[in-house]
């Protein structure tokens, strides 16, 4: 096994992560669980940001029209929701329940979960239990793969092609596993960190290469492995040591865009890291990141709700600023719009921050907690019980 090491910052006295080729019929045995670590990593994040999503959802193909609405779903408490090409899903502590363009349910999976989260990438969804053991990923019509993480389950993420990887607290020697599946569910890679608390983890579009975002004493460390579907692996490192980093999102070209608490960052292949735009002047409110483009909602310090909005290219390219004085509980992209939700409704915006009206409707979207983009005309404000629609008026 060839092993190339390389990080854009001091790395003296760090411990290399520990690599493990899956083998067909042997797994590693994982001892010695720490729950609480869990809970209080992604308390952390969850605290930094407001009303962002892990992985931003990106579409193949137009989404069918959604001809209802609201969206009623019953699966207990605590949910969370996702979209799939115009079929919305709901996660909560009884388990799935998918509800498509029309209303009608298309599918139900019932199962337990304490702490129920929900990610997607091209009509796929990949559902967890944070700090449990319960993953189930699906599409609008049936389950893809369903079983139990062997560790607590910290965060997981879906690509576009239906490769998913899920993280995961444990002992026996390390301190997270991040586990690579294929778009059928087999496990085809593990890797054990021994530095650092993993929190998130992403397999780039051609599954060929795994990035992993911990928690160290210093910051915040990415590591790249390689060619994880040969014996030539590689890995690099990325040793981000200004603040945390929240997010990423892998690009097409191999890079990796990264947020953090106080800039947006680009690391290419081999760990070197760019500063795109730096906000350290600001306090982060919300963000999304796309292959079109990246929207940052940035507050003043010490100034109630007052604050900018910010959109990019992802090369850091500013595509528009706008003054923002309303609070913004969340915000979501897809193709070239961005939609916001506020205290006060809905907003549709192009990437250039130009604002358009919103269609009529007689479903309010009050005591809404986030807004998801189904595509450029059309977004849901979901509830704890409900995902009202709500659409871009057309153009006259």
């Amino acid at each position: 096994m060839r092993i190339a090491i390389g990080a854009i910052h001091d790395m003296s006295g760090d411990e290399n992560p520990k690599r493990m080729k899956i083998r067909p019929i042997r797994l590693i045995l994982l001892l010695v669980i720490f729950a609480v670590i869990i809970v209080v990593a992604v308390s952390l994040i969850s605290s930094l940001v407001t009303g962002s999503s892990w992985i931003t959802n990106l579409f193949a193909q137009p989404s069918p029209e959604i001809t209802v609405d609201e969206f009623n779903f019953e699966i207990g408490r605590d949910r969370v929701f996702a979209h799939m090409n115009g079929s919305i899903a709901a996660v909560g502590t009884l388990g799935v329940k998918v509800l498509d363009a029309d209303g009608r349910e298309a599918l139900r999976v019932p199962f337990r979960m304490t702490v129920p989260a929900v990610v997607s990438s091209e009509g796929r969804c990949i559902a967890f239990d944070i700090g449990g053991s319960a993953v189930r990923v699906f599409d609008d019509t049936e389950v893809i793969a369903s079983f139990d993480a062997d560790g607590p389950v910290v965060s997981a993420s879906i690509n576009q092609n239906g490769w998913f990887c899920v993280v995961m607290q444990d002992g026996g020697g390390h301190r997270g596993t991040v586990s690579v599946f294929d778009n059928i569910g087999r496990e085809r890679y593990r890797a054990g960190i021994g530095t650092g608390f993993p929190l998130s983890a992403a397999v780039s579009a051609d599954n060929r290469n795994l990035a992993i975002i911990s928690l160290t004493d210093n910051g915040s460390r990415v590591t790249f492995f390689h060619d994880i579907d040969t014996e030539e692996e590689v890995s690099h490192m990325f040793d981000f040591r200004s603040g945390i980093i929240l997010d990423m999102l892998y690009l097409a070209n191999g890079y990796v865009l990264a947020v953090s608490t106080d800039r947006l960052i680009s690391i290419n292949s081999v760990g070197e890291g760019t500063t795109l735009y730096s906000f350290s002047d600001k306090r982060l409110g919300g963000y999304t990141l796309s292959e079109d483009f990246v929207a940052l909602h940035l507050y003043d310090y010490g100034l109630g709700h007052q604050g900018r909005l910010v959109t990019l290219l992802t090369d850091g390219t500013i595509l528009g600023e706008m003054i923002s004085n309303r609070e913004i509980i969340s915000m979501s992209s897809c193709g070239k719009s961005l939609v916001i939700l506020k205290n006060d409704g809905v907003s549709f915006f192009s990437k250039e921050l130009e604002e358009f009206p919103v269609s009529e409707s007689n479903f309010s979207t009050a005591g809404a907690g986030r807004v998801l983009a189904v595509n450029e005309n059309v977004a849901v404000a979901t509830s704890d019980n409900s995902a009202v629609v709500v659409r871009r008026e057309e153009e006259r």
